[in-house]
């Protein structure tokens, strides 16, 4: 059985289709034979038949008026039987009434004797002639019994000539010689011409079943050859894939760090200097707050010192908190929860309002790159919903999930069409988007005029590392 498993599909097939045609052709080559066997019989059994009843029926005349043959009768049936050709191809001979009593028989001692009709007998008082290979094993064959073991056996009506009228029936035998040789000699050919036949098939069915079997061979190798090929450039696909999340990481890390140097040097730099310029100005505008020379446009000298200071405080006011906005707090030791309360908190100090904040099951650590990504995502989202839907009613969520960060910020406000969203702005949905998805997360944005909105990111934890 394992062996059979072993082989290929091919020669599976092609073994067990030769059992089955092998099994076919002795099936019907023995079904052949006995139909043959069976012809055979008949055949010679018809034939004898009219023999019979060509030479016995003239005898039997009287058995229309009579129910038994005289002397004369049974005198002439003897001798027609022993010194004819019909008598050495028949080897014995029987002659029964309707009533089942043998009227003649090439055994005298059965002459007069009464069996029960059989099947066969009662065929042929129907007007049938019956022929089989008869084993002897009836009552009335002890006599055929003492010398062969099994005979041809033939039932044939005999009719009155001229009336169609059955009167008896014959009963002869036949020694199986001739007939075992010409059913042997037609089984052999049938044989033959079976077995041809099925090689025949078989040799066919196997050359298609073999190129077949050498096309998919040769298919199947071709497609492991290219399975292996996709294999190898899949697995170049993911180290690249892999490359550009690490660089996409390391560029948001490496973002921030320009940022924060970046406000860093505008506060150190121009900062300072409008600073000292403030300082300045404000000591010449008390020098000058008494002076009373006008300028070409009819100001005084203190009035434009005045305005040259509210100026500068503005300027410095705009440059100190575009510098504080470019600098996030340090993340570096918060876990993912204190980034999201930080920046929750330092939403509603700016601005006042109440965010619902709710943590579920986030993890304790998380890379640089993804804590940058959820601070400013949560900083846009909550400044996107206050500048659309002021003081409507703000929450934050956040939890983690099989090696994920979620967050979600929804609000209650108006809701907007997503179409009508402009790519353009300080980072806005798209900066969003761009920094979710460049760490290999998921970004999206669920709101209607009216139902307000809802935004939700999967950050993988995965991201890599920063070091100095």
């Amino acid at each position: 059985m394992f062996t059979f498993v072993r082989l290929s599909l091919a020669r599976q097939f092609l073994l067990v289709s030769f059992v089955i045609l092998l099994t076919g052709m002795l099936i019907i080559g023995t079904w052949v034979g006995r139909q043959i066997e069976i012809g055979v019989i008949n055949r010679t059994g018809a034939v004898t038949a009219l023999y019979v009843d060509s030479f016995i029926a003239p005898h039997l005349k009287d058995l229309a008026h009579t129910d038994q043959l005289d002397a004369e009768h049974l005198t002439s049936l003897g001798s027609l039987l022993s010194g004819t050709s019909l008598g050495q191809r028949i080897v014995a001979f029987k002659v029964w009434g309707p009533d089942g009593r043998i009227l003649y028989s090439s055994n005298p001692a059965l002459i007069g004797r009464k069996f029960p009709i059989s099947s066969n007998l009662a065929l042929a008082f129907a007007g049938e002639v019956h022929a089989e290979i008869s084993d002897l094993t009836e009552a009335e064959n002890e006599y055929e019994r003492q010398q062969w073991s099994r005979l041809i056996e033939t039932y044939a009506p005999l009719r009155v000539e001229g009336t169609g009228t059955i009167v008896a029936v014959s009963e002869f035998y036949q020694t199986t010689d001739d007939l075992e040789r010409e059913v042997a000699a037609a089984q052999l050919l049938s044989w033959l011409v079976v077995g041809t036949a099925t090689v025949i098939m078989y040799v066919i069915l196997a050359g298609l079943v073999g190129r077949a079997s050498n096309l998919i061979v040769a298919q199947e190798r071709d497609l492991r050859d290219k399975v292996t090929q996709l294999s190898a450039l899949l697995s170049q696909n993911e180290q690249l894939h892999d490359r550009v999340r690490r660089a996409a990481a390391r560029t948001t890390a490496l973002n921030e760090r320009f940022l924060r140097r970046l406000s860093a040097d505008l506060h150190d730099g121009p900062g300072q200097d409008l600073g000292l310029a403030l300082l300045r100005i404000e000591s010449l505008a008390d020098t000058c707050a008494s002076c009373a020379m006008a300028t070409a446009k009819g100001h005084t000298a203190g009035q434009d010192f005045r305005t040259v200071q509210t100026a500068l405080q503005s300027a410095l006011a705009d440059l100190r908190a575009i510098s504080a906005g470019l600098r996030l707090p340090e993340l570096e030791t918060l876990s993912p929860a204190e980034v999201a309360e930080r920046a929750v908190r330092d939403y509603e100090r700016k601005t006042g309002l109440t965010v619902a904040l709710s943590i579920d099951g986030a993890p304790r650590a998380a890379p640089m790159p993804a804590k940058i990504t959820l601070y400013r995502m949560l900083q846009e989202a909550l400044a996107n919903g206050f500048r659309h839907a002021t003081y409507a009613a703000q929450s934050v969520r956040i939890w983690g999930e099989a090696g994920q960060l979620h967050a979600e910020v929804a609000d209650a406000g108006k809701g907007f069409h997503p179409q009508s969203v402009s790519p353009d702005g300080h980072l806005g949905l798209a900066g969003m988007r761009e920094r979710v998805e460049v760490l290999g997360g998921m970004f999206s944005v669920e709101t209607a005029l009216g139902h307000g909105t809802r935004v939700s990111v999967m950050i993988p934890l995965d991201a890599t590392e920063i070091t100095e």
